[in-house]
C-alpha cells in the first residue's frame, strides 16, 4: 500500500480513485488508515462480499487473500484485472497508470 501512497497524486491526475479492500472489520481499517495516514479509501470486507464478486482468491497456504487489482471505469465496468499468484505478485504503479491512461484515451476518442 505504500507504493499507492507514493504515487497517489499521479492517480488523482488521471481522475482515478484508489479503493483498497481488505478482510478486516471497519474499526481495524479505521485505526490502520489513521495510523498510516493513507490518502485513499479503505473498504473493510470481513464477510468477503467484494472478494466473491470480483473473484479474488483465498489461499491459506499462501497467507490468505491473494493480491488483486482492478480498474473499474465510471460506468462500473471492469476494464482491467490482475489476480496475483503470490503475496508479492502486484503490478508496479507505472503499469497501472499506463493502463488507466490508455483506457482514458480510448474513452475520450
Amino acid at each position: 500500500m505504500a507504493q499507492l501512497r507514493r504515487d497517489y497524486s499521479k492517480f488523482q491526475d488521471l481522475e482515478t480513485e484508489i479503493v483498497v479492500v481488505g478482510p478486516d472489520d471497519a474499526e481495524h481499517f479505521k485505526m490502520y488508515w489513521k495510523s498510516h495516514k493513507l490518502p485513499y479509501i479503505g473498504l473493510p470486507d470481513p464477510t468477503h462480499n467484494v472478494l466473491k464478486r470480483y473473484g479474488q482468491e483465498i489461499n491459506l497456504f499462501k497467507l490468505g487473500r491473494m493480491p488483486a487489482q482492478a480498474i473499474i471505469d465510471k460506468q462500473g465496468i471492469v476494464r482491467y484485472a490482475h489476480y496475483g499468484d503470490s503475496m508479492s505478485d502486484i503490478p508496479e504503479n507505472e503499469e497501472i497508470l499506463e493502463t488507466i491512461y490508455a483506457i482514458n484515451e480510448e474513452i475520450h476518442h
